[in-house]
């Protein structure tokens, strides 16, 4: 069995939580994005990054707005709406019970 698979479907798996998290905290621009997830050991690229970001916002959880850049294209910068907010909530939920259920699964007497 190939372990970078499993390992890669696992941080597949929380990816659109840890993203909302970020966006969570502040508006964020997609480069800003990568280096948090980066900065914590979970590297994610920008093809994977862009695509999921548009499914967010097409579902409404997110928004973005035009910032003129002083040295290139303007950048769009992203914020939750409500709706996101709500939806983050819910993943909080479901990601706690899970840490609980995985850790009472694997601790050892």
């Amino acid at each position: 069995m190939n372990i970078d698979n499993t390992q890669s479907q696992m941080r597949k798996g929380v990816l659109e939580f840890c993203i909302l998290a970020i966006i969570r905290q502040g508006e964020a621009y997609p480069s800003d994005i990568i280096e948090k997830m980066k900065a914590a050991g979970l590297h994610v690229l920008e093809g994977t990054l862009y695509p999921l970001l548009t499914r967010l916002k097409n579902a409404g959880l997110l928004k973005y707005r035009w910032v003129e850049s002083p040295s290139g294209p303007p950048r769009k910068y992203f914020s939750m709406t409500p709706e996101g907010e709500a939806f983050y909530h819910m993943l909080e939920e479901t990601w706690k019970e899970m840490v609980t259920a995985v850790n009472q699964l694997t601790q050892t007497d």
